[in-house]
């Protein structure tokens, strides 16, 4: 059962579940990373018989095996791909930027110019689930950010295919290059390449511990997005707000993962111990109940404060991956807000909604990491160049100034680097 608990009797840094380690984990991925680049494809093939139990033939899926998979998908379920495709679409296309550049006059101009990232390495979770919002997410700002290649990965289902839905969505998305793989194996090869995945410049997209691991250990080979933990929610609720809601928005995280985090803010103790109930009573009737279980009685918290105010305060210092503000008035609180990876406003905004189609992205910082670190978004998928241009004029009027610079930090070199041309004589 979910716990009730003031907000003065509880410690602040195990609110919310921060640890995602697993005994092995590190030793296991980094056996998996040197297999496949000592091995590439044959070792991409013999872990995905040992670890999902398939045998492939090949790694990559053909452009008509994607549309046909896209041919085949319900009526219904393109119609809501369609329209996450395009609510996503619009929502990254206004993050576009453009470089600038700066005219001082006298010669001296300089600048700042935007180069997307050549090729991308798109994770998507898969096997027994399949997440063609992933793609979406991860696809859609880097095709809109003119990466020239996107290339997935993505494990194979109980059948040794990956989901029509998975492959649906990669066409849709315009994804460039698609293979069945998936594990720490997957992001070796996109990190180092195989003879027939191609090396990446960064991999993004989420994944279980093995994938996170991997991620973290080719980091510098490759760039990555961000290390991610298990999912985590918290809602902020006033007495106003309907008890079913809340407790359905707080089990939307916790059937994830029983690592998953779901904690309740609110200043109303009527509330608290009615969606207690109502979380008792809705999670039986879950098909993940078990794992859902698992994260409210392990990690599930309902907090009582004053006030509202206390209770922004209080996710502030958590930092949540998902923020909901289920009271009259979201927008008062909404500039209080310091922490937080997606904010979802008022009673009728789940977090759900912004999983599949509202437009925003669903691939957040967790762990508190919200602190420093943002949504995936178009400005992973670009580099900034800076230039500067001086003439020799322009140069010879600054040229002493960059020489004591220089000096003070003891490199003469630098100084006379700068005198030579400045004056002609260092």
């Amino acid at each position: 059962m979910i716990r009730i608990m003031k907000a003065g009797e509880c410690r602040k840094d195990s609110l919310l579940m921060r640890s995602m380690a697993k005994s092995g984990v590190g030793e296991t991925v980094t056996e998996i990373i040197e297999t496949v680049r000592k091995n590439g494809d044959a070792a991409l093939f013999e872990y995905t018989a040992r670890f999902d139990r398939v045998t492939l033939s090949k790694l990559e899926i053909s452009r008509e095996e994607r549309a046909a998979a896209l041919a085949r998908i319900p009526a219904d379920l393109l119609h809501a791909m369609t329209l996450a495709r395009d609510n996503i679409t619009a929502y990254h296309r206004a993050q576009l930027r453009t470089g600038f550049e700066l005219d001082l006059g006298s010669g001296v101009y300089m600048g700042q110019k935007i180069t997307p990232i050549a090729r991308v390495g798109l994770y998507i979770p898969g096997g027994t689930a399949a997440y063609p919002s992933s793609v979406f997410m991860n696809a859609i700002p880097a095709k809109l950010a003119g990466c020239e290649e996107l290339v997935m990965v993505s494990p194979p289902g109980p059948g040794g295919n990956i989901p029509d839905a998975i492959l649906a969505a990669a066409e849709m998305a315009g994804v460039d290059r698609v293979f069945t793989v998936g594990g720490a194996q997957a992001v070796a090869a996109l990190a180092y390449g195989t003879e027939s995945i191609p090396r990446v410049d960064k991999i993004v997209g989420p994944g279980n511990a093995f994938v996170t691991e991997a991620k973290r250990q080719v980091f510098g080979q490759v760039a990555i997005d961000m290390i991610a933990g298990p999912s985590e929610i918290l809602v902020i609720a006033d007495g106003e707000s309907n008890p079913a809601w809340v407790a359905a928005d707080l089990l939307s995280q916790a059937e994830h993962d029983r690592l998953a985090t779901a904690v309740l803010i609110t200043d109303s103790e009527t509330l608290a111990e009615t969606v207690c109930a109502e979380v008792e009573r809705q999670l039986c009737q879950l098909p993940r109940a078990e794992i859902a279980r698992a994260s409210i009685d392990n990690n599930g918290k309902i907090i009582l404060v004053e006030n509202l105010k206390e209770g922004v305060a209080l996710s502030n210092e958590l930092a949540p991956e998902h923020l909901e503000l289920s009271v009259s008035n979201p927008e008062q609180l909404l500039p209080l807000v310091i922490n937080a990876g997606s904010v979802f406003m008022g009673r009728c905004c789940p977090e759900s909604l912004g999983d599949y189609l509202a437009g925003p992205n669903h691939i957040l910082p967790t762990s508190g990491t919200a602190r420093f670190s943002s949504p995936l978004g178009v400005d992973d998928f670009i580099k900034k160049t800076q230039y500067t241009y001086y003439t020799k004029d322009a140069l010879s009027q600054v040229a002493g100034d960059i020489a004591v610079f220089a000096r003070a930090e003891g490199l003469e070199a630098h100084a006379r680097a700068a005198l030579i041309r400045g004056n002609g004589d260092a």
